[in-house]
């Protein structure tokens, strides 16, 4: 059974509402992603001139780095509807043509996890964002008939966590693709001092760069970090955030000094001891730990290699020699030739 995780990027239950009032509204009060907003500018800036939709958009990138937030901003920032929803929902291409039909003029159509979609649901998509028509078949047999539904000028922005699952078809008819980055320490503190003052928590002066330290690199994160530091400090103190309030709240959620919690300590040191530092396939760990491959692949992996605790081979998963220094464990000494580039493809 997966463990509740207070770092995990992916939304939480009703964490959606609580996020929708620290949303930033416009480009302007955005944090990060500077090349992508510069890219937004540019492109909502001339289609408004233009008096047209944006182009399409497609972002993609680890989940809770702001690919919703973007959405909102993007309409807000051409003054249109936002309507939602993910791959997943649109199970029948009847469920597509019906939010299709319900688009206003310049509306921002958002599919989240885009790359779910069926395939089935595609082919409807095609038409729809170059041409703005659907061709929809009713009836069956001798009795089948096409209806062409023509369709309002809109903007598909589509998010995904799996670029590479996307098809080439559909990846081509995007005018814009992203990918976006982790955030750095800095950009974390900017967001929670935001954050923090629309909450109105007080806390001393130099009180959140713990918060931006630990929050790995993910707005998600560090907004999540800021309401449970604020409660424990409600509870357990004045209420207002100190250096040594930060560190007792996050002490007792499990979270280390970088950002790391119980499930990636024991992931690393199962791999140091267990395997003796690997390499060994992402298979066997999950087994060990008791979780899901996507959980490991998609969650704790991703940040375990940006910080370089991880390694990536041909043959598996290893540990480095930083992780082993973090943890206060032996270093291992690697005869894996593979470890000297990490980047070539796995076998596991």
């Amino acid at each position: 059974m997966a463990l509740e995780r207070i770092v995990t990027p992916k939304e939480v239950a009703n964490e959606e509402e609580q996020n929708l009032s620290l949303r930033p509204r416009s480009l302007d009060e955005c944090v990060g992603q500077s090349e992508l907003i510069e890219k937004l500018r540019i492109a909502l800036e001339a289609a408004r001139r233009r008096n047209e939709p944006a182009e399409h958009l497609l972002l993609h990138g680890p989940p809770g780095l702001g690919k919703t937030t973007l959405a909102h901003v993007v309409a807000n920032e051409m003054g249109t509807t936002l309507r939602s929803t993910s791959g997943p929902a649109l199970a029948r291409p009847g469920d597509l043509v019906g939010q299709l039909t319900n688009l206003q003029v310049g509306d921002i159509f958002f599919i989240d996890e885009i790359h779910r979609l069926p395939a089935v649901v595609e082919e409807f998509i095609y038409p729809a964002m170059e041409d703005f028509k659907v061709d929809f078949t009713v009836d069956q047999g001798m009795h089948a008939r096409t209806i062409n539904l023509p369709l309002n000028r809109f903007t598909l922005i589509g998010a995904t966590t799996r670029a590479g699952l996307l098809t080439a078809p559909l990846r081509s008819r995007f005018g814009i693709l992203h990918h976006l980055q982790f955030y750095s320490p800095e950009e974390l503190l900017k967001i929670v001092k935001r954050s923090a003052k629309l909450l109105e928590v007080e806390y001393d002066p130099g009180a959140l760069e713990g918060l931006a330290r630990r929050a790995r690199g993910t707005p998600r994160i560090v907004n999540r970090l800021l309401r449970r530091v604020r409660d424990f400090a409600l509870v357990r103190r004045n209420g207002r955030l100190t250096d040594s309030v930060v560190a007792d709240a996050l002490d007792l959620e499990g979270i280390d000094p970088l950002g790391l919690d119980a499930l990636d300590r024991r992931f690393l040191e199962i791999l140091a001891t267990t395997y003796r530092g690997g390499p060994v396939g992402i298979e066997a760990i999950a087994a060990t730990l008791g979780e899901e491959t996507d959980t490991l692949v998609d969650v704790a992996e991703p940040f375990l290699l940006q910080v370089g605790f991880l390694a990536r081979t041909r043959r598996g998963r290893r540990i480095t020699p930083a992780a082993c220094r973090h943890l206060n464990l032996p270093e291992l000494q690697s005869t894996d030739k593979t470890l000297q580039n990490p980047e070539q493809p796995e076998l596991f």
